[in-house]
Formats: structure tokens, sequence, C-alpha cells
């Protein structure tokens, strides 16, 4: 696998990076202990900062590949013959590499015009980028792009960099921008979301072009193809194409500069010459070209199905008429009859998406969420169990804590909340109010303050605080003497008037009187016993 490069090439060596070696021992956001150190880089045999070791990298993308998938559009299933034919090219090249890993490949059913390596050789195409390409050897240069980037350690040495940078801390609490449910994620999901996020360096993107193209011609490719596809990349970039600004350029974004280092790469291999593959690329991608409209009818509707939701119905039945295998489109169908108020339809459609795929989480969170509004607790707890399975989101969650806490399961509602309040979304703001709620009920002291005060007379004054960042109401004090262990004996109940924002306080008087000193205020207490949140 470790094979020499027979044929020496007349340029100039990428430069290596400059790292800060700082050796010292830190807690990743995946839980695993690493110690930073020299490395030699298995790609380009230079000396690197090493703080993630290979069996790291290994774990990182066992755990985080099948959740990266899912947020990504999870796999396309309809085509078995273009899934193996993507998977043979891929080992291909990955059998040419200079780092032997457990190298896996996917084909992801999402138009966005992309692809991404996670450490440890995990590597996924979109549909949507498939479609763009023109033959076999430029597949070839997309999966040897990718093959460099995880053989390289690109994805690591992008970890390490965070880490130094920013702390481990907030690498765990970045997301993903361009993931298409990546803001959902919660959890160890969510460090997946921020993998799939990284944009590659200078270096790593031309190293990953140098190398990826010595891997194709290994492989038999003719490397021309990787000069080419450069080539249309800085057109549609030049174009401002907004789908591929978002998809594939966001994390490798094309250059000029990286035309012409393909060219003097080119020349250092003999000018180019191996197999381009356009014809059986041709028959192998027929059936998704065929689809290509019901696709684009999908796209269209997921746009419009929050504004438009009879129009994105329409769509969703015109990709459907051509297209009927395809669990998405019933999806879009559901979205768009929930939109509409029409919940038991929507619940059907989803059940024909879960029947054509029932390996992908959004279908069970769609349906979960939809008999929840349909009071079906059983079956929506099923479903978003079975979600959170595929990819742990906010949504699911939270649904999962409403259903306990209507049970009057206050501890299974608690661990629910707690991992939707992650995410920093509307749901999650939701979770963080009932989280709020619920330990108000058990113990609303902890964030409600109450003291005793006298005025001139002699009265025993109560004063009410609220520390908390939401408005509450409803708020039942007791107040009373002490008995020796400080705690109220026979307290009398109060119950405010009116709610108190954030920061607000209010006092009310008590029927106690003949309160002459200090000494004798020490002997009455008060607490908060109840209270409710505002929601708005």
């Amino acid at each position: 696998m470790r094979e020499i490069i027979t044929l020496h090439l007349n340029q100039r060596p990428i430069t290596p990076r400059s790292r800060m070696m700082m050796p010292y021992l830190f807690l990743l956001p995946f839980g695993l202990l690493l110690l930073a150190g020299c490395a030699t880089n298995p790609v380009t045999g230079e000396s690197e900062l090493g703080m993630i070791s290979e069996s790291s990298e290994l774990q990182i993308g066992r755990e985080q590949y099948s959740p990266s998938r899912q947020m990504q559009g999870g796999d396309y299933i309809l085509d078995p013959v273009l899934t193996r034919y993507v998977k043979r090219v891929g080992a291909k090249v990955a059998e040419v590499s200079d780092r032997r890993l457990p190298y896996e490949f996917a084909i992801l059913n999402d138009s966005a015009p992309n692809a991404w390596a996670l450490p440890g050789g995990k590597i996924a195409v979109n549909r949507g980028l498939l479609l763009e390409l023109d033959n076999e050897a430029e597949l070839a240069a997309v999966l040897g792009h990718e093959v460099v980037h995880a053989a390289a350690r690109h994805t690591a040495q992008g970890i390490e960099r965070e880490v130094l940078l920013q702390g481990a801390l907030e690498v765990a609490g970045s997301m993903a921008g361009n993931s298409s449910y990546g803001g959902l994620a919660v959890g160890a999901a969510a460090v997946g979301a921020n993998l799939l996020n990284q944009r590659y360096s200078r270096d790593a993107e031309l190293e990953s072009d140098y190398y990826g193209m010595i891997y194709m011609q290994r492989a038999g490719y003719d490397p021309r193809a990787a000069v080419d596809l450069q080539e249309t990349f800085v057109r549609l970039a030049e174009d401002r194409n907004e789908n591929w600004l978002n998809g594939l350029f966001a994390s490798h974004p094309p250059s000029r500069e990286r035309v012409e280092e393909n060219l003097e790469t080119l020349a250092g291999l003999g000018g180019g010459g191996g197999r381009l593959g356009t014809e059986d690329y041709r028959r192998t991608m027929a059936g998704l070209r065929k689809s290509r409209a019901a696709y684009e009818a999908y796209d269209k509707g997921r746009s419009l199905v929050e504004k438009q939701p009879a129009q994105a119905l329409k769509l969703a039945g015109k990709a459907i008429a051509i297209e009927p295998r395809e669990a998405l489109f019933y999806s879009l169908r559901g979205d768009a009859l929930a939109r509409q108020g029409k919940l038991a339809e929507a619940g059907a459609a989803y059940d024909q998406a879960v029947v054509r795929n029932d390996g992908y989480f959004l279908y069970y969170l769609q349906r979960g969420l939809v008999r929840q509004e349909l009071g079906a607790a059983d079956g929506a707890e099923s479903d978003l169990q079975r979600s959170v399975s595929l990819l742990p989101t906010a949504q699911a969650h939270y649904g999962l804590g409403l259903i306990a806490r209507d049970r009057e399961d206050r501890q299974t509602a608690l661990k629910h909340f707690g991992i939707a309040a992650e995410s920093n979304s509307k749901t999650g703001k939701a979770a963080k109010r009932e989280l709020m709620q619920i330990e108000l009920s058990r113990s609303p002291e902890r964030y409600l303050q109450a003291r005793v005060a006298r005025d001139a007379s002699g009265r025993l004054l109560v004063q009410v605080s609220n520390g908390t960042a939401a408005t509450v109401k409803n708020l039942v004090v007791l107040y009373g003497r002490l008995d020796a262990s400080g705690q109220i004996y026979r307290g009398s109940s109060h119950r405010l008037d009116r709610a108190l924002r954030p920061g607000e306080r209010a006092s009310f008087q008590t029927p106690i009187t003949g309160i002459v000193s200090s000494g004798r205020l020490k002997k009455f207490g008060a607490r908060v016993v109840d209270a409710e949140l505002v929601f708005n």
C-alpha cells in the first residue's frame, strides 16, 4: 500500500505548515485524552504537531460517520449499482494511497454539489456532485482529493488548530452552517457537524490536489481530469453560483492558483494519460440523470413549503410522479400537508416515506411530531426514539421531554430537555424554559429569593426577587416563625398578585406585628414554595 513514488516530479514541494510545538495534556470534546508531540505526516513525510493519535482518528471517524451522513441528507439508496460503482472507484484510489486506513465511501441524498472526509478515511460524495461530473476520472479526482484529506490528517490538524486557538469547549460548541440538518444535531453529533464545517487551508487544498493526482495516476486514471475539473470549479466560483458556494466551495475553495499548481503537477507526471471512463460513467449515471427533474422539483418545493405549502404540495406530487420510489418526496408532501393543518394526511405521507427508507432520522422525527400533535403519545414516543437513535436532535429530545413531562416522569423529562437545551435554536430555548419550569416546581427557592424585613411600625414585611432570566407568575411565598433547625414552623402562605420580570422585586405586608428589634426579626423567615414561568 505504501509504495514509493517512482516518478520524481520537477516541481517545488508543498510548503509545510508552521505549527506551535506545544506539548501539553488536554481534553477534546470527543472525550479522548491526548498528548501533543512531534509526529511525521504519513503522506508528506513532514514533521508536524501530533495531538491526535491514529487510534483516536479512527474512533472519531467511526463515531461520526453515521450521524454526519444523517445530517447531510442520509444515504442515497435508490440505485445500488451506482453506489457500488462509486465505492469501487474510491477503493481503487484508496488502495494506492500512502496510508492504510479503513476507507469507506458513501453517496448522500443531497442535491448540493459537495464531498467531504472525516478522520479515519470516512468519505462521502453528494448525489448533486455526481450529476456535475463528466467521467470516471473526474470522480476519481474528487474521491482522491478526499482520500488525501483523510490520509494526510487534514481534518485532525483542523481539530488541533481549533483546540490551540480556541480551546476544546469552544470547538465542541461550534456548529455547521452548511449542513442540511447540522443545526439540529445535539450531543456527540454536534461535534460531527463542526468537523464537516471545517474550511480547509490553502496548503491543505494544494496538498490534496497534488497527492490526489498522484493517486489517480497510480490507480490508472488520467490526472488531466483533475485539472479540467478544477478549471470548471473556478468558472463556477467566478459566476457566484450559490449552490456551489454553499456546497463544495464552502470547505474547498477553488482558485486560479490551484489550477496552475495542478498544471505543474500534470507536467511532472508526464502530461497525463490513463483511463477517463466516460462511457461507463454516463451509463452508470443514467438512472440518476433520468430522475434529475424530480429532485429539482423537490428542492424547489422544499424552499417554498413554509410560505407556500400549496405550491410545495404540487411540486411534491410532480416529483413523486417522476420517481415514486424516493422517500424524500413523500416527506415534502407530509410537510406541506402539516403546514396546511392536515395532520392525519401528513402522517400518512410520512408513513410512505418510512416504508421507502426506514434508515433516515427525518421521517421518524416528522411523523413523531405529527403523532404528538394528534395525541398519539405512544406512537410519537416510538418514532422520536427511533429518530434519536439515528441522529440526536433538539426537536426529538424536546418532544420526548414533553411526553415524559405529561406522564409526570420528571427524571426522564429533565434528561431529554437537558439534551435539547444544548441547541442554540428556538427548540433549545423552549427546552431551557421547560427545564426551569420543572426546577421551579421542585425547588423554586433555588431561583427566587425571599427575605424578611420590618417597617417603621414593626410589621413583618416579605421581599421577593426574581433572579432568573424569565418572567415568573403565581408565586406562592411561605412565611412565619423559624424553629430550632431554621425551618418555618406552621407558617402562612401568600400568593403574589403580579408577575415578576427578570431582576424585578416585589414586597408585601404580613399580619405579623411587634417586630421591634433585629434580634426578633431573625426569628422569622420566608421562602418561595411555588411559581410558574410566563410563556410568551
